[in-house]
């Protein structure tokens, strides 16, 4: 049983050395680069079934994701925005219809579609070696581990933005149809009385056009989530 227990360990070893490089040894790859370190981390993580590659992605795909994660984290700005975004759609738009039932996709496209909108109004940055698609992964990674909490993200309602932005439309909406100039137009006057009232900083370098025009195009995403989960709101 030892020889046997000792064989397998031998495979799995030379298994992973022969994953992370085919013709360096495994010390001398991951300390090449803090890229080739995270790479490292990552293959063993999958080869001892930590973790496994998402989102149809290959290992090399896997471990490249790996690395945008860490410059993600590393920028300040990027990581507690997409946080932010996270907690809120976890809290606002969980991954369920109106009578319980799971509705992964529309959460999922909602996350997608926020965070798309923030890139292009320049509250998001695409830094060196991370495309919209990683921060859009790594933000449905952490809204999936959000979306488990207890009932806590009702307790400290991080979603109550996403819930004013969604009275607007829920006030410009007739009959079923969202008047979209009322909804807009109410939006940006909310955001003027905010910033007036100090209730809304508006950080350096972006301008009250371009949160505008993010929260217009959140009211979008909310209108287009009720209407898949069968809500009436938020």
């Amino acid at each position: 049983m030892k020889i046997r227990k000792c064989g397998l360990l031998g495979v799995c070893l030379l298994t992973g050395a022969a994953a992370l490089s085919p013709s360096l040894s495994a010390k001398q790859t991951c300390n090449s680069s803090p890229a080739a370190a995270v790479k490292c981390f990552v293959a063993n993580a999958v080869s001892t079934n930590m973790t496994a590659p998402r989102y149809g992605m290959t290992l090399g795909e896997f471990e490249a994701y790996g690395v945008a994660v860490s410059t993600i984290l590393e920028t300040h700005h990027d990581y507690l925005t997409l946080v932010a975004l996270s907690s809120a759609v976890a809290d606002a738009m969980p991954p369920t219809n109106s009578n319980g039932s799971s509705n992964q996709a529309a959460q999922d496209l909602a996350v997608e579609q926020l965070v798309a909108a923030a890139v292009q109004n320049q509250l998001l940055d695409e830094p060196t070696g991370v495309s919209l698609q990683d921060e859009q992964w790594f933000t449905l990674d952490v809204t999936g581990a959000m979306n488990d909490n207890n009932g806590y993200m009702s307790l400290m309602t991080p979603g109550v933005s996403l819930r004013i932005i969604d009275s607007y439309v829920v006030t410009a909406t007739s009959n079923g149809a969202v008047n979209w100039t009322q909804a807009d137009q109410s939006i940006s006057s909310a955001v003027d009385s905010f910033i007036s009232a100090g209730l809304i900083k508006i950080p350096t370098g972006v301008t009250s056009a371009q949160v505008k025009s993010f929260l217009e195009s959140a009211a979008q995403t909310i209108y287009s989530y009720k209407v898949s989960t069968g809500r009436t709101s938020l």
